[in-house]
């Protein structure tokens, strides 16, 4: 897992630098192949389900599971880039949201609340916990701010297969909850809409887009419970600004 979660990072900073006015999704999926070809690994997505890229790339209002193709990125586009590779067995499972030139402030804080969301969610990634209190994390942060988080589609255990039990949504569940314990991999991955939590699946069957259209942001590691502190496997130098927040520097 550590060796995936190592490789899943590599290649998703790589994209996320790759992010440009005038490129297209499709280029970006074409460079995640041959990333993914360099380091000897697969695409966890490509085919899963029937799903047809390597990379979900979503782009402003598109929430997850965009395709890439032939849109081309604009200035002051948001890139959602969501890369889950197959190593030796194991999976590695990561998301960032960065911006393609210059954004309004209000996009800003809505990236730097989504990444913040999901450390205040890691923070309770600890051995005797529950898990709805890491659920419930995200939301209690992030709605307060004035943002929504998506119900319909949810973080997840992750380890031999892409999706494994417990399923981690953003919010807090109802009823009894998992307490988690050490060896336990999970994949947290806020998905904060700026406008309401609604959403709809697109004709192509896959991407998924606000139902008011207004931009979301998706961030997203693989972490281990561990005896101590949570060890997140798909580590990489975080990407929003949290003085737009007014928190003070990480």
């Amino acid at each position: 897992m550590r060796a995936a979660g190592a490789i899943a990072s590599s290649i998703l900073q790589s994209l996320a630098q790759a992010v440009a006015p005038g490129r297209t999704t499709r280029d970006l999926d074409g460079l995640a192949a041959e990333l993914m070809r360099q380091h000897d690994c697969k695409s966890a997505f490509l085919g899963y389900r029937g799903f047809p890229g390597y990379t979900c790339l979503s782009i402003n209002e598109e929430v997850v599971h965009g395709i890439g193709g032939p849109r081309v990125i604009q200035p002051g586009d948001i890139v959602k880039i969501d890369v889950g590779i197959l190593k030796s067995g194991f999976i590695g499972d990561n998301a960032t949201t960065v911006a393609a030139g210059e954004i309004p402030l209000a996009t800003k804080q809505l990236l730097a609340a989504t990444e913040q969301s999901l450390f205040e969610a890691i923070q309770h990634a600890r051995a005797g916990r529950k898990l709805a209190d890491l659920c419930g994390a995200v939301e209690a942060f992030v709605v307060p701010l004035g943002f929504s988080v998506v119900r319909e589609f949810v973080g997840h255990g992750v380890g031999r297969h892409l999706h494994e039990e417990p399923q981690v949504p953003n919010y807090r569940p109802l009823g009894k909850s998992p307490t988690l314990m050490p060896g336990m991999t999970l994949a947290i991955e806020p998905m904060v809409n700026a406008g309401v939590p609604a959403v709809r699946i697109l004709n192509d069957g896959w991407t998924v887009i606000t139902e008011d259209r207004k931009p979301s942001a998706h961030f997203e590691h693989t972490v281990l419970i561990t005896s101590g502190d949570p060890e997140i496997l798909t580590w990489r130098p975080r990407e929003a600004l949290p003085e737009m927040l007014g928190l003070p520097a990480w």
